[in-house]
């Protein structure tokens, strides 16, 4: 993992957590049907910013999107079964991102509630400690 020591930086994190809000608000709003590969692109977009922000919080940062998922996993609590939904929604997330990838919405509907839960214990993890 190619982490680096910084100084914990709460008032980031607690900015990063009100974009998340945001990024949740423009899901609420837009047509699910027609949009679901740009709605799980902002469930990772605000899934990576969470755990960004609890990089903040120990007092490291990182550029690698791969290695927010391994510290997480490494560090903090979270089961194996959930890291690989992280890691396999980071390379979906890619793949909409660099190649232009369509998303059925059945992989939307199927798997929501997993980011949602995922986003909830990131969002709880990280309310504690601002």
């Amino acid at each position: 993992m190619d982490i680096i020591k910084i100084m914990p930086d709460k008032e980031k994190a607690r900015s990063i957590l009100k974009m998340t809000s945001l990024i949740e608000e423009r899901i609420k709003i837009q047509n699910r049907k027609k949009m679901a590969a740009l709605i799980i692109a902002d469930y990772y977009e605000m899934i990576k910013e969470l755990i960004t922000a609890i990089l903040l919080l120990d007092g490291y940062k990182t550029l690698s999107h791969k290695d927010l998922i391994d510290y997480i996993g490494k560090y903090h609590e979270f089961s194996s079964y959930e890291i690989s939904i992280l890691d396999d929604l980071r390379i979906l997330r890619n793949r909409i991102a660099y190649e232009g990838f369509f998303v059925d919405f059945s992989y939307l509907d199927k798997n929501e509630h997993l980011f949602k839960e995922i986003i909830k214990k990131l969002k709880d993890f990280v309310n504690k400690r601002v």
